[in-house]
């Protein structure tokens, strides 16, 4: 087993994964060559160790400037990829910069330069406009979702950083789309491609499509029945608007149908605790609009329900991506009034579901959230929380679910017929010596 192998071996250790698959290891051969790549695999197929793998191996551990730069559309991919390079433990200094998180700390992190940078393309570029990094060693450029960033409208920040990088030997851009045209300024030059779409377009990897008829044109009530049907199923409903977005899950909470909403205008904290809350079971439905098409990390997703219709098929399939992730099958719901038209790509695959009149509610989620006023950079982890609750709190290991810890804050799921007591008893208590607000997560 040469060097790169053991290298290799020894980060899938620290990720708890067994092996590698085709597309992991095809993007590995790949960039031995050297050459520019393309990327193309569905969403949830492993695509951020396909290109982190190759990087870290590339990377030199005795420069003192950044290295690479990964641009991404969404702050959540942006802290999603951190996470991931910082399980991994490499060794290498990686440093976030995007929207919604104070430039003051960002410039603080840099000025010890890391070997990576992650960012989206509006801070990137700010950065680079301020002189806070040194760009001149920055030899791998990676545009991972390279055709949502466009999407979103970010062309004209993406061709100022890639023309600030004048050193770049290699780059790499990953999509889950294969129809948009690179842009010349990335100045790719007879990239390998490699293209796993296929199996995961027709194969679907067990996903159902089925077609819900609305008698009414607003479609709420025929959402709250499908919901009905669905029980307490993990469940996603896109909207085409942030404005929506709310409406439609006011109306499920006074349906007596707990949710969460996500959306771009909320703040990061609003976001992260929503979030949050869908992936520890404190709420099984999420509303929301395209943002959480992409680059979010939750798993065990069983449906999808477009109570909007996409705009065109790329959005249909990043929609129906969150779902028949990897070998696990899922169920997309389309709901459409007799007004509505639905397009082949939804047609062709799917099946009428037929609903009854009349459902009872879905069983409420037997989990909390707590929000807790600290986090890494007051050097809290999740074993200190751990500890906190079990030991103040006194709450047995089964009674604590999902911890998230961000920078200045954290989350942690508890089950609900606890929250009560476990706030009277931790009320005067210090984490680290420290008294922080706890509190059910807003």
């Amino acid at each position: 087993m040469n060097d790169n192998q053991l290298q290799i071996s020894k980060i899938l250790s620290h990720l708890g994964i067994t092996e590698l698959n085709e597309m992991q290891l095809a993007a590995i051969k790949a960039n031995e060559d050297n050459k520019d790549i393309i990327l193309l695999s569905a969403t949830g197929s492993g695509k951020t160790l396909a290109f982190l793998l190759p990087l870290v191996q590339a990377l030199n551990p005795e420069s003192k400037h950044p290295q690479a730069l990964i641009i991404v559309p969404s702050r959540e991919l942006a802290i999603q990829i951190d996470d991931v390079f910082r399980k991994m433990q490499t060794g290498f200094k990686v440093t976030l910069c995007y929207g919604g998180h104070k430039r003051e700390i960002e410039e603080t992190n840099l000025i010890q330069a890391p070997a990576v940078i992650i960012g989206t393309a509006g801070r990137l570029a700010d950065h680079i406009r301020r002189g806070n990094f040194n760009t001149a060693e920055i030899s791998t450029l990676i545009l991972d979702e390279f055709d949502k960033s466009l999407d979103l409208g970010f062309t004209e920040e993406m061709e100022f950083i890639v023309g600030s990088l004048k050193n770049v030997t290699k780059r790499v851009l990953t999509s889950a789309t294969e129809s948009v045209e690179v842009p010349a300024f990335v100045g790719i030059n007879e990239p390998i491609k490699l293209n796993y779409l296929a199996d995961k377009l027709t194969d679907g990897l067990g996903l159902e499509i089925k077609t819900v008829f609305s008698e009414d044109k607003d479609k709420v009530e025929t959402l709250v029945t499908l919901l009905c049907f669905l029980g307490n199923r993990s469940s996603i409903i896109f909207c085409n608007h942030r404005e929506s977005v709310e409406r439609t899950s006011t109306l499920l909470n006074e349906k007596g149908i707990l949710n969460v909403f996500y959306h771009g205008g909320m703040e990061q904290q609003e976001r992260d605790a929503a979030l949050c809350k869908f992936r520890n079971g404190t709420s099984e439905i999420l509303v929301t609009t395209d943002l959480a098409s992409r680059g979010l990390d939750i798993p065990n997703i069983r449906n999808i329900i477009h109570y909007h219709l996409p705009n065109d098929e790329a959005t249909f399939t990043h929609r129906n991506g969150r779902t028949a992730r990897m070998d696990s099958s899922g169920t997309t719901y389309v709901i459409h009034s007799e007004e509505e038209k639905l397009s082949h790509y939804i047609t062709e695959n799917a099946t009428p579901q037929k609903l009854l009149a009349h459902y009872e509610l879905p069983d409420k989620p037997k989990w909390s959230t707590l929000f807790i006023g600290a986090g890494k950079k007051d050097k809290v982890n999740k074993i200190d929380i751990v500890g906190f609750f079990s030991k103040k709190g006194e709450l047995k290991q089964e009674d604590i679910g999902l911890i998230e810890v961000k920078d200045f804050f954290s989350f942690v799921a508890i089950k609900k017929i606890k929250v009560n007591d476990t706030l009277h008893l931790i009320k005067d208590e210090k984490i680290k010596n420290k008294k922080v607000k706890i509190d059910i997560a807003k």
